[in-house]
């Protein structure tokens, strides 16, 4: 797939939706639809030291502009590479004396673009830029303050010789950012490290139950400038003429909250069959169903209110870096959810994975492998097969059995994980090259286990350092 070919995709009317990409011809499962660079793209304020400004990587030791003291990179080819977008940025921040908000240092990157190549950066971008969609005339009264903020930093940041923009022009701008605006991660798809406008990528309408999914691709730190793109992937066959899409949030929400989250951000009303159909909206509520008597609904609606209350209790640990205080709340938590609120439950769903991933991270990871399986067995029952979401707690999952020494369980969550992965990001991507050593990994271990149970343990304990006996449960 050549970067920036937009053969398998064409511009259509998609009626009341608006503008809207369709199939070109069939596409198979995990196959590229198209690959797309960046018409402008920003580190997060917050991690502007952490991060690489060109290809968006998380690295220790980054090399810092010489000029504007703001900008790192991985090293001079990063460096560069970014130049013709940094530029104008390095001088601007040089005369203000400091750099702006993310959101104003992206509204400048795109209007530097826009003079320098005109809204449209190659011959396969569809539209121009200044086309997309804004809904400034929508915002809200908070939404539009922060608006007229960030134009007013934008006029005191900008510099382009003697070229000056309107408060509308901006706002356009902003708008244009605030609808479309792309969340970068990192190259392990753990952290979102910034934010990025891709004009054929925001010609794609949603779908909560989509038949594609985008993925961030940082390139190839071999290959001599070989860009940040995104890449638009089928999540299963699609025919020729068929409508592509995305879901613009996680599906683990109810539709009537998919549906309120995406009238506040994109100000449309969804009417996809999984909002109007109410599709998995039992399974997301539902109440525990085992051998016992049924919860009351009195008993269900407490247990609800108790979880939500207790949910923001742990965040609030969680930011605070009190993770033994984050444990005790969720531990409490379950136990009152126990026999009232099923695992298919978002709110029980919330829980298990808070519980499974500190655990992990207090090395408890025979306790962590168990919470883990209950919440990938209610993921599995929610999300599409090939959702990107469902592939990264399983092979969360995975790794945490792997670690415990449950050697047989975790082989089959990282194979699966990679059966997924490998779809919604293909094979050269970071994520799935690190499964990939995992699977070959957790094979020869699992052949090892079965021929040798003794040998195995013994070479577990030593690999692990600690003594045999110690605290791996279920080994």
């Amino acid at each position: 797939m050549t970067v920036g070919s937009m053969e398998s995709a064409q511009l259509f009317d998609a009626g009341a939706k608006g503008r809207g990409l369709r199939a070109s011809k069939e596409l198979n499962i995990g196959e590229v639809v198209f690959a797309e660079p960046s018409f402008a793209a920003v580190v997060f304020d917050s991690l502007f030291t952490q991060v690489c400004h060109n290809c968006f990587r998380q690295q220790p030791q980054l090399h810092r502009c010489a000029q504007c003291k703001f900008a790192h990179y991985c090293d001079r080819t990063c460096q560069t590479a970014c130049w013709d977008e940094h530029k104008q940025e390095c001088g601007a921040i040089r005369k203000t004396g400091k750099a702006p908000s993310e959101n104003v240092r992206l509204a400048s990157r795109v209007l530097w673009r826009i003079h320098k190549d005109t809204g449209i950066a190659s011959d396969s971008q569809l539209v121009s830029v200044e086309q997309l969609q804004e809904h400034v005339a929508d915002l809200s009264q908070d939404d539009l303050q922060k608006l007229q903020a960030d134009v007013k930093s934008f006029q005191q940041f900008w510099s382009y010789g003697r070229k000056q923009h309107s408060d509308d022009d901006v706002s356009h701008i902003f708008g244009i950012i605030k609808c479309n605006g792309f969340t970068l991660s990192d190259q392990r798809g753990l952290q979102a490290v910034g934010v990025g406008l891709f004009p054929n990528l925001c010609l794609v309408n949603h779908d909560c139950w989509p038949n594609c999914t985008v993925i961030l691709n940082h390139g190839s730190l071999s290959l001599y400038l070989l860009c940040t793109r995104i890449e638009l992937r089928a999540l299963r066959t699609i025919a020729e003429g068929e409508e592509l899409t995305v879901s613009y949030v996680d599906y683990l929400n109810t539709s009537a909250e998919r549906q309120k989250k995406l009238k506040e951000h994109f100000h449309f009303d969804c009417t996809c069959d999984h909002c109007t159909k109410h599709i998995n909206d039992n399974l997301m509520t539902a109440a525990a169903d085992g051998d016992g008597a049924k919860p009351s609904a009195e008993k269900v609606k407490e247990v609800t209110a108790f979880s939500e209350k207790c949910l923001e209790k742990i965040e609030q640990a969680r930011v605070e870096g009190d993770y033994q205080e984050v444990l005790r709340l969720s531990l409490q938590c379950l136990e009152k959810q126990e026999n009232v609120l099923a695992d298919t439950n978002l709110h029980k769903l919330s829980v298990l994975s808070v519980v499974s991933e500190v655990l992990s991270y207090m090395q408890s990871f025979s306790e962590a492998a168990e919470y883990a399986k209950r919440m990938v067995e209610g993921y599995a029952k929610l999300y599409q097969p090939n959702n990107a979401q469902l592939g990264m707690a399983i092979m969360r999952a995975g790794i945490t059995h792997w670690h415990a020494g449950h050697i047989e369980a975790g082989h089959v969550l990282i194979c699966k994980a990679y059966g997924i992965l490998i779809v919604t990001h293909g094979s050269n991507h970071a994520i799935t090259r690190d499964l990939e050593s995992m699977r070959t990994q957790t094979e020869m271990e699992l052949k090892m286990f079965r021929e040798n149970k003794d040998a195995y343990h013994i070479m577990r304990a030593t690999a692990l350092k600690m003594p045999m006996g110690s605290s791996i449960k279920g080994v």
